[in-house]
């Protein structure tokens, strides 16, 4: 299969997003341009620090507790600061993403259920997307939430437009998302008039019990995301720059600043909506404001209808942000822990559609009311799946050896490990009550908690005390597994290949005499050609071989002029026609013709008639096993 230089090497070296691996040039940039050439990465980070999850617990949180849980988002903001700045070192370092260096640090047994948990994040995460761009729908224009449900599937072809025209794109147009949000926050701010002092008390730590624990691990699962910590230590390897220590040192720098804006203004994000919550709900006495429907309901009879506007539209620009850097955050777990990768749209689709179920179960069987619950339900996922990130990038980290001198310090480490356990430990004390509630009411059904819940929650939690425990004996193992697809094989000397029965599959395009005179440059006049082409017309699919419309007479009568004109120069040539599905038809001539070398051309369309039409090319290759020439 003729590939180019760069998919060659791409393929070679495993790169994270290899589409936008490097492409933006940062060396060519001095003072305040290069600062700003590596602005951007954190940005799409922080988008999913501000998504509807966020708003949910948030609403939740602010409307039950007023603002005593300020103080927990604050601390989750500077845990985040710091998870996500170690996750930006190791892509920078290693030039490798979590997920990759996740494989090569342990044994594939272990990388299944690590992608699994990692999957369930992401579709949970997901999840809140669609729930949130479905009441900002509703909200806006009165669209049914089961029709906005519905809507979100579409929103892949916004990925896949700017994925197609580059990193930096795609950039701008997250950050004028998260630029509406803020500005539509700030003007809520001076619609509500909150009271600076009451503000200012929630910054000071408090006891969580109950339903203020469940809300704050909420809080913590919304603002740490798990597949936020695979997707920045692979952004910023977009970034071109001198792969030195010095480079690396400055790129460390710059990324770190922008860490740290990108998050804070996602703090601000996060604090204005409980703030709000509280201002508005709380201190007029609305303590159960667990819906964003009724807070926008609320919104418009307290403040007017500019209020519940500026939310509604906050509201689908956070769900349309962080929708896009969900689906880049699937691509690297599945390619980093599996080296499985498959094609954007299709990763888009089937994880929008696994979040998609449990949203319509809620709505079928419990109501729209339900949704609220189902969001801070998703974010506890989320924050119960941290632990299983968050160890393997501080051991990575920590590691002297493969960090190249750019290992974390001490103090650094000491940190790290307290926002770790502060996080487990939060998480098995929810699981441990939640497990206890559930053997409660079960009644007759406890037999199955015993023999289901319990067995797979004592599995997670042994894989958890087996990631943080096998780094410490298992050092020495590590570096057979460095290169993502395996070592180089030894190339041997070995007579060129001849290739006896070629064919040559043309559709009488422009593009046939460029297939031909590949084909007699590959095997001379010693070769025997064979002519390939399939009849697409419903008639001949239906038919076959007995087919005579219009079509296929002309088809034959250019194949035999093809045929002809070879003999003429003196090559053996013949022709095949095959009925229906293009790739099977030429899969099947190449079999009983035994065909040992096939040309084909470039499909005639790209962009959305690709995604629409698909590629015969790609189906094709899974059909045989003999080498295929793509000719341009």
């Amino acid at each position: 299969m003729s590939l180019i230089k760069g998919e060659i090497m791409d393929h070679i070296s495993g790169k994270s997003l290899s589409e936008v691996n490097a492409t933006v040039e940062t060396n060519k940039r001095k003072g305040w341009r290069r600062f700003f050439a590596f602005m951007g990465p954190a940005y799409l980070v922080s988008v999913g620090y501000m998504d509807p999850g966020n708003w949910a617990t948030d609403i939740a949180g602010g409307s039950q507790f007023g603002y005593k849980l300020i103080w927990v988002l604050l601390m989750s903001n500077l845990i985040a600061l710091l998870l996500q700045s170690l996750s930006a070192r190791l892509g920078i370092v290693r030039g490798l993403d979590l997920a990759q260096a996740s494989k090569n640090a342990y044994p594939r047994w272990a990388n299944i259920p690590l992608w699994i948990l990692a999957e369930i994040a992401i579709i949970a995460c997901d999840l809140a997307e669609i729930v949130g761009m479905a009441i900002g729908l509703n909200l806006l224009f009165g669209l049914p939430l089961i029709w906005g449900i519905l809507i979100t599937v579409f929103d892949t072809i916004v990925l896949l437009f700017l994925m197609k025209r580059g990193m930096r794109y795609m950039e701008i147009f997250i950050i004028s998302l998260v630029f509406i949000i803020g500005l539509s926050f700030l003007i809520e701010m001076f619609i509500v008039k909150p009271g600076f002092i009451d503000v200012m008390g929630g910054f000071i730590p408090s006891s969580l019990d109950g339903s203020a624990l469940y809300i704050a691990i909420g809080i913590i699962g919304a603002t740490v995301m798990p597949h936020n910590l695979y997707l920045h230590s692979s952004l910023v390897q977009t970034r071109k720059f001198e792969a030195n220590p010095e480079g690396m040192r400055k790129a460390i720098k710059f990324n770190f600043f922008d860490t740290v804006i990108a998050l804070n203004i996602a703090f601000l994000v996060n604090a204005s909506i409980l703030i709000l919550a509280a201002t508005a709900f709380y201190v007029n006495g609305y303590f159960k404001v667990a819906e964003i429907q009724d807070a926008s309901h609320l919104l418009d009879q307290l403040f007017g209808q500019a209020a519940p506007t500026l939310f509604a539209i906050a509201l689908i620009a956070a769900g349309q942000s962080s929708t896009i850097t969900g689906t880049l955050a699937g691509q690297i777990v599945m390619e980093g822990h599996l080296n499985l990768r498959i094609q954007p749209w299709l990763r888009r689709i089937i994880t929008r559609l696994l979040a998609i179920i449990p949203a319509f179960s809620t709505i079928l069987f419990f109501g729209e009311d339900a949704l609220g619950g189902l969001l801070v339900l998703s974010q506890v996922v989320l924050s119960l799946q941290l632990g299983f990130a968050i160890i393997p990038l501080i051991h990575l980290n920590s590691d002297k050896k493969t960090m190249q001198g750019f290992a974390i310090k001490p103090w650094v480490k000491i940190l790290a490990w307290t926002s770790a356990i502060i996080i487990i430990s939060l998480n098995i004390n929810l699981v441990i009550n939640t497990i206890s509630g559930w053997i409660a009411d079960a009644g007759g059904h406890q037999l199955l908690i015993y023999l289901l819940v319990i067995p797979l929650t004592l599995a997670c939690f042994s894989l958890l005390v087996y990631i943080f425990v096998q780094p410490f004996f298992k050092k020495d193992k590590q570096d057979k597994k460095l290169l993502p697809h395996g070592h180089a094989i030894q190339l041997l000397n070995e007579d060129l290949l001849q290739y006896k029965n070629i064919g040559i599959a043309i559709d009488f395009s422009g593009n046939d005499q460029k297939l031909i005179s590949s084909a007699l440059h590959q095997g001379g006049r010693d070769a025997h050609f064979t002519f390939i082409h399939v009849v697409e017309t419903a008639g001949a699919s239906y038919h076959g071989l007995n087919v005579r419309d219009k079509e296929s007479l002309l088809d034959e009568e250019n194949l035999n002029h093809y045929v002809q004109a070879l003999a003429e120069l003196n090559y053996v040539a013949d022709y095949q026609i095959g009925f229906g599905n293009p790739a099977s038809a030429i899969a099947k001539i190449v079999l009983e013709s035994k065909i040992d070398f096939l040309i084909v051309g470039s499909h005639g369309h790209k962009g959305f008639k690709d995604i629409l039409f698909g590629t015969t090319i790609d189906a094709l290759r899974h059909k045989i096993t003999i080498p295929i020439l793509i000719v341009n």
